[in-house]
């Protein structure tokens, strides 16, 4: 190491982590820390004066010019650490600039070369080639919100790792979502509030957020319960951007801010019953499904002992005489539960109200994370307010299903025919798709889209020692009524062939 302690590309690895690992900002833990930037020095040690770029920005804090400091860009443009994923300029700008910084708030220097959005074959993680700026497309001039802190979004990898992955492709995860830092009330208007209306880009969403969600085609969904603050454009950004929530004081939006109406998905009535609820200890139903009337937009499920239905569904009265003392227990840490809310036409968002984190399976949340249907189990941390179901994105998927099965089918069955089309004319369908996988798509695959399940204390899935929710000890299956009509809606529009006649 050299004279003035500052150590150069010439020194061992050990001296250039402990160096750097001086100048981090905490809003990591050491241990990620020490891992992200032993990782980075040792990409960078065949790359001499690369490292020295990095170590001359980090130890004078940008002070110095410094040239790009690049990594190889993965598959998926983002990098593993400890079992945890998230784009790499975001993680080392974290690390030693900014620890509450949203990945959609930074902006390449214009003598970056190789900066994350230039989509280049290397990326350069010299976070003071990036400037900070407020996410584009947000306006907050009409908001008023609290300056006593920043504004916490949800990191794009685990918050705290569970267990190391030892492969980068490995692909099923669990996803955090934690609660945000108190926000005191009085920042916010004494007129009576709505819950932040829909997220879009967002799966969870601040105080006045009310961005709605989607890959395209993103417009307000149609309000029942619910308006949008009109200072607040969407995002059409089909990928995650988590906004952990600010506690809010009500339940209603001025009736002055509401936006135009947006008309219904379908013209058929909505379902006398919004949602209904089963309740499951390991792979059993146990007491009857709970159903959830449309004049009850918010119902709550909880641990307790209340019979009389209505808005709750207290799971504490049911009994199971196959009951272990496994499910017992973990039982008792089903508390306040979780709140559902239905927003729009079919919109639905979750409260986490126990002191206990619940684990999620939801196609939304999938999406909107840049991962396929079934891929992630959600961690929904105490407090954390956040959207689970977007009725007009699923419309869109069931669709889209729909279409590509039935595709699949006719090429499938003209193959069989011996009329096989040329390589171009699978009826719309990219040619890497199976055929026999795309026409195996059924009702039921469609369904599953309407459909959320929810762990209460326990999670499953490659961090946990149970690797299905039906080895969950206790858990919930909700099946959203308005989804399950627009989808009978699209079973119905399917064209069919004729059936033969019977001989």
């Amino acid at each position: 190491m050299s004279i003035t302690n500052t150590p150069t590309s010439n020194d061992a690895c050990l001296s250039i982590v402990h160096s750097l690992m001086c100048h981090r900002q905490g809003g990591e833990s050491e241990s990620f820390a020490k891992r992200a930037i032993e990782s980075l020095v040792k990409k960078l040690k065949e790359k001499k004066d690369e490292l020295d770029s990095l170590i001359t920005a980090i130890t004078t804090n940008g002070a110095h010019p410094s040239k790009c400091v690049t990594i190889q860009r993965t598959l998926d443009g983002r990098l593993q650490v400890a079992g945890r994923k998230g784009f790499p300029h975001v993680v080392y700008a974290r690390l030693w600039r900014w620890p509450d910084l949203h990945k959609n708030e930074l902006k390449h220097v214009k003598y970056c070369q190789y900066a994350f959005d230039l989509k280049c074959d290397n990326v350069c993680v010299n976070p003071y080639h990036y400037e900070r700026v407020v996410s584009p497309g947000i306006d907050l001039s009409g908001l008023t919100l609290s300056s006593s802190g920043p504004l916490l979004v949800k990191d794009e990898y685990d918050f705290d790792n569970q267990q190391s992955h030892s492969s980068s492709e490995s692909h099923f995860q669990t996803i955090q979502h934690p609660p945000s830092r108190p926000c005191p009330q009085e920042s916010f208007s004494t007129t009576a509030l709505l819950p932040p209306a829909e997220g879009s880009g967002s799966a969870s969403t601040s105080a006045f957020s009310s961005i709605t969600a989607g890959p395209s085609n993103s417009t307000p969904n149609w309000t029942r319960n619910s308006s949008f603050p009109p200072t607040v454009p969407q995002h059409q950004n089909g990928h995650l951007q988590h906004h952990p929530p600010i506690p809010h004081t009500g339940h209603y939006w001025p009736v002055a801010n509401e936006i135009a109406f947006q008309p219904p998905i379908s013209n058929h009535p909505a379902p006398e019953y919004w949602c209904s609820i089963a309740y499951f200890e390991m792979d059993v139903q146990v007491g009857e499904t709970f159903k959830v009337p449309s004049t009850c937009p918010i119902v709550t499920v909880d641990g307790y002992v209340d019979p009389s239905g209505g808005d709750r569904f207290c799971l504490g009265q049911l009994s199971n005489v196959h009951r272990t003392e496994n499910i017992e227990r973990a039982r008792l840490h089903i508390g306040k539960g979780v709140q559902l809310e239905c927003k729009g036409e079919g919109d639905v968002w979750v409260r986490c109200l126990s002191d206990h984190a619940v684990f999620v399976q939801s196609y939304y949340l999938d999406r909107e994370a840049g991962r396929a249907p079934g891929d992630a189990v959600h961690k929904i941390y105490p407090s954390a307010y956040i959207k689970v179901f977007d009725l007009r994105q699923c419309h869109r998927q069931m669709q889209q299903q729909a279409a590509t099965a039935q595709a699949a089918a006719a090429a499938q069955a003209a193959a069989v025919a011996g009329n096989i089309p040329g390589p171009g004319s699978v009826g719309g369908i990219a040619p890497a798709i199976s055929l026999s996988a795309a026409a195996g798509i059924g009702v039921d695959d469609l369904r599953r889209l309407c459909i959320l399940r929810m762990s209460f204390v326990k999670g499953w899935g490659p961090d946990y020692p149970r690797q299905s929710i039906k080895e969950t000890p206790c858990w919930i299956e909700i099946h959203l009524h308005r989804a399950l009509q627009l989808l009978d809606e699209v079973l119905h529009t399917m064209p069919i062939a004729d059936p033969q006649p019977l001989d």
